[in-house]
Formats: structure tokens, sequence, C-alpha cells
């Protein structure tokens, strides 16, 4: 029989190595933390892998908006994997947080090697919609991310927003190789036509004085409805099938089967367009590829 000194040493031995088998497991995982990469933003310790189809670069006269809905409860790992899928040259958001927008960029690069340049049009700071700190909420608006250079940003806010704050952005970049001049909008929520119609006037004034642009969003309104007369005077929507006049034709891009959002091309010829449904938000993809000649 052992003493109980020999005991206790045995004791003391066995805490020794049980210690050093926890401290070795723990490396083990910070090891494989390091190499696969931090934790996935939706709180997984590994991002999911890169889908099947995704592009392995842009589509460069590929255009996309998208309302990704906040505030939702949405991983910016799987709305940069929709993205990626269909890797446009450009790309809007409505209701978006700078902290996610900045998120999804990052996704994007590095889950998929598809590497943008962003910019902000921000209109309201929103604790309930963006997080941060009550005396220092999130920035909520506007966002373009582009495959290449913008320059010429051009921030406004509208005189009235309605409910809730709104206004537009513009940018140029490069969409099929030549520069173009990029708006994106949130119009006034529903049942509120007459706010719409005097943010369509002032984005309106806007849009004529270019050639060439390109106006992307989510209007809050159907085709046909009176407050977008003035956008669609100057442009035509990348379905070709879509008109004001010809309501039933229009592809819906919500859940609640209704065409609010819109890629409206001035000077600009649609090649082919696509409605793609998702459940990371209550509205669809929307992009269309530009014929670049």
């Amino acid at each position: 029989m052992e003493t109980s000194e020999a005991m206790r040493f045995h004791s003391k031995e066995a805490m020794v190595l049980g210690r050093g088998r926890r401290l070795f497991a723990g490396a083990v995982i910070v090891a494989c933390v390091v190499l696969v990469g931090p934790s996935a933003p939706s709180g997984g310790l590994f991002a999911r892998s890169l889908p099947v189809e995704a592009a392995k670069d842009v589509v460069p006269n590929r255009v996309m908006t998208w309302n990704i809905c906040n505030p939702c409860e949405e991983s910016n790992v799987d709305r940069a994997a929709e993205i990626a899928t269909h890797a446009p040259q450009v790309i809007g958001f409505q209701e978006a947080c700078v902290r996610d927008v900045e998120r999804i960029r990052d996704n994007l690069k590095r889950l998929h090697g598809l590497v943008y340049h962003v910019e902000y049009g921000m209109v309201l700071r929103n604790w309930n919609r963006c997080g941060g700190m009550p005396w220092s909420p999130g920035a909520f608006g506007q966002a373009i991310l582009s495959a290449a250079p913008m320059t010429d940003r051009h921030h406004v806010e509208y005189p009235d927003g309605g409910s809730e704050d709104r206004g537009y952005m513009a940018v140029t970049t490069l969409v099929g190789g030549r520069h173009v001049r990029v708006f994106n909008t949130h119009l006034a929520q529903r049942r509120q036509e007459a706010v719409r119609a005097e943010q369509t006037r002032v984005l309106a004034a806007e849009v004529a004085q270019h050639d060439r642009a390109i106006v992307i969003g989510d209007f809050n309104a159907v085709p046909g409805a009176p407050e977008l007369a003035r956008i669609w005077a100057l442009a035509a929507d990348a379905d070709p099938q879509c008109h004001p006049s010809s309501i039933g034709t229009c592809e819906p891009t919500t859940d609640w089967q209704s065409k609010f959002d819109y890629i409206f091309l001035r000077g600009i010829a649609p090649h082919e367009h696509r409605v793609h449904p998702t459940s990371h938000s209550d509205h669809h993809l929307f992009f269309v590829d530009v014929d670049s000649t």
C-alpha cells in the first residue's frame, strides 16, 4: 500500500497532467481559430463555406439593388454569400447600417475573394436599427459598393422624409467599362404618396443633368403610382416589360408580391435582368446586366 505522501505526489502529478492536457487542447482550438479566421458575425465559430455557384470575379456590367431589411436579425455572412453568388460590379443597399456594410464587404473579401470599395449615404443615427451605444448610435441609410473606385460622392437628405428621414446618394464609377452616374435612394414608406412625390421631384432634377445614369433603390411604390411619373419620364426600368401603364407585367420584388425595387436606366440599354428571391430579406435581389456598347 502506498504511503500518504506517495498518494499526495501521484494526485499532484495527475492534476498537472490534466491541466497540461487542457492547455494543449486550448492551444489547438486557438490555432484553429487563427487558421480559419475570426468568428462569423452571426456568432458561429466557423463561417460557412463558399457557395458552389459563387462567381470567381465580379461581372463588370452587372448592377444590383437590395433592401437588406432592417431591423432584421440576419447574418452578414449569409448576405455576403448571396451577393457573391451574383457578383455585381455595383450594388446599392437600402436600410443599411454602416457596421453591417463593413462586415458584408469584409466577408466578400475574406470568404469569396471579391474586393469592393464603399461609399455611404446615411441619413440618421438610430440605436434601435443599428445598435451602438445610446449616446452614440449607428448610422442608417444607403450605401453603394463598387468593384471600381468611386468619385464625386453626392449625398442629399430629402427636405421631408415622411415618417422617417430619407435621402439619396450618387457616385460616379465604372459599369461595363464606362463611367456612369449611379444614384441610390429609399423613398418614404407606404401610404405617404405626397411625400414621395416631392422626393422624386428632388431626385429627378438631379438625374436629368446626366445623359447616362443608373437610378436604383426602394421606391416604396408600384410602377403605376403617380409619384413615380417624373422618374419614368427620364428613364426606363431594367425590366423591359415593366411600364407604368402595364403593372401586371412587372415582376414582384417583395415578399408581399409588389414591385417596389427599381433599376432605372437613362441612356443605357439593359441586356438581361433577374429578380432573385432570398430568405435573408423581405425584398428580393434585383439585378441587370447592361449593354456596355
